[in-house]
């Protein structure tokens, strides 16, 4: 491992985690190119896992601590990385084919940032069929206009890459952190240079262009937000219409955490994701082989 690699490349977990869960590719698309980068826990008997899916500077193994903590009690986590997709209802497709592919007819989502909104995208295209059957929403949105990109988004593809890369890295502000946040942003950092130019541009590409979430498609899934009280990149006016997109949701609160409490607050994320899928345990729907808590005191 190089010297400047960040601490957390370094820590013994993670060297435990890329030791312990293979990582997969799995190719989807009929011209054998487009693969999806997986690591997948426990059993597969568990036909209803919990799927991550990482913002736009993300990489599967941004999910690690999840992976780890969620597995040793039992759970089934999928982290997965898209390939290159340029819009909406190609990564759904996508996502689509690789759920057929993994034998998977049902699932929870939590996704980041992006990964929040293709999660709601995806609950929705699919809601008259449907594939999601619970939702997880962290440091989320449900509109891309708020990014006030729309107008330059369609010139994404032929931008350098560096130019893409700072234009993410301006969301990664250091002012106020302790050295767990601090240690997540170089974690995050480090995987952001990992990306091609055409990752990085497809991704900001869909996080960018004019798009919604029609939230009364989807609004009666159960629903758990997770957010952090601190300053990460979006402001309070869009979680405020998160919550107004789903006002039955439960609402996480961490009191900090910036724009990657999976990785600095993984202990609060992993209780949060913990307490959200124990109401499907003992059902079709576990995503564990827990059996359901049973009071004998009644």
């Amino acid at each position: 491992m190089p010297s400047c690699a960040s601490e957390l490349s370094k820590s013994r977990e993670y060297q435990s985690f890329r030791s312990s869960v293979p990582l997969r590719k799995i190719v989807v698309d009929t011209d054998g190119i487009k693969g999806w980068k997986i690591y997948d826990s426990n059993p597969k008997t568990i036909k209803c896992p919990l799927i991550c899916l990482p913002p736009v500077s993300g990489t599967a193994d941004i999910y690690y601590k999840q992976i780890l903590g969620l597995s040793a009690k039992g759970y089934r986590v999928i982290a997965a990385e898209p390939p290159v997709y340029w819009n909406v209802k190609e990564w759904c497709d996508g996502f689509k084919k690789l759920l057929d592919h993994m034998g998977l007819d049902k699932v929870h989502l939590f996704g980041a940032s992006l990964g929040g909104f293709l999660a709601q995208k995806f609950a929705e295209l699919t809601s008259h069929c449907p594939r999601v059957v619970s939702l997880v929403l962290c440091n989320s949105f449900t509109d891309t206009s708020v990014f006030s990109y729309n107008d330059s988004a369609a010139a994404f593809w032929i931008m350098p890459s560096l130019m893409l890369k700072k234009m993410v890295m301006g969301n990664f502000g250091t002012d106020k952190l302790d050295g767990e946040m601090i240690d997540a942003i170089d974690f995050m950092v480090e995987r952001l240079e990992s990306l091609s130019q055409s990752e990085l541009a497809s991704r900001l590409t869909i996080n960018c262009v004019s798009n919604y979430v029609e939230p009364q498609k989807i609004c009666h899934l159960p629903i758990t937000i997770i957010d952090v009280f601190d300053e990460y990149a979006l402001s309070n006016g869009v979680r405020e219409e998160l919550y107004k997109c789903y006002p039955s949701a439960k609402l996480a609160h961490l009191k900090n955490g910036g724009n990657f409490p999976y990785l600095s607050r993984s202990a609060e994320v992993n209780l949060h994701l913990q307490i959200h899928l124990r109401q499907f345990d003992g059902t079709e729907y576990a995503a564990s082989k827990r059996q359901p808590f049973i009071d004998e005191s009644t």
